[in-house]
């Protein structure tokens, strides 16, 4: 599978997504070279077991322009980055406890021009913004994460879906 492959599932994305997508397999072949963010036998297989995975939940809800969300031990930044390029209009905050990964996030995002990222090193823990999502993949039990989160979420709703 390549980035063109996910206009098959996503047929309006715009020629800057699909410029965006296209560059990442490039980005973490660079980095995962230099420290390891992704299994070396998934590297190849990017875009169906990391992409399209963190796009799933695009098929299921529509984040409004102006929401928050929380990406939960984002790892190498997935589902966040790829949701932050689908959803431009849509602020993602993706936090991990391992710095290295991180450093690899913010790289990768400042490489793709994306605005709507921000990150930091910590623990979930110590979070104190308020959000309308959280998204995270494999960090844990969902009774744990909502251990975690439950006091992180925005009591405000202006989705289809609860927050959650």
């Amino acid at each position: 599978m390549v980035a063109e492959d996910l206009l098959k599932y996503f047929p309006d994305l715009t020629e800057m997504q699909m410029k965006q997508f296209a560059v990442l397999q490039k980005l973490y072949e660079e980095w995962n070279a230099q420290i390891n963010v992704i299994s070396r036998k998934d590297i190849d297989e990017l875009y169906e077991r990391h992409v399209l995975h963190s796009l799933a939940i695009a098929k299921l809800i529509s984040f409004k322009p102006g929401s928050q969300i929380l990406d939960l031990g984002t790892g190498g930044g997935f589902p966040g980055i790829p949701l932050a390029i689908f959803f431009p209009e849509v602020n993602f905050f993706l936090v991990d406890s391992i710095g290295k990964k991180i450093k690899v996030v913010n790289e990768i995002t400042d490489a793709l021009g994306l605005k709507n990222v921000r990150t930091a090193h910590m623990r979930v823990e110590e979070v104190t913004d308020k959000f309308d999502f959280v998204v995270s993949r494999a960090v844990s039990d969902l009774g744990m994460m909502w251990h975690w989160v439950r006091n992180k979420m925005s009591k405000m709703n202006q989705h289809n879906l609860h927050n959650g």
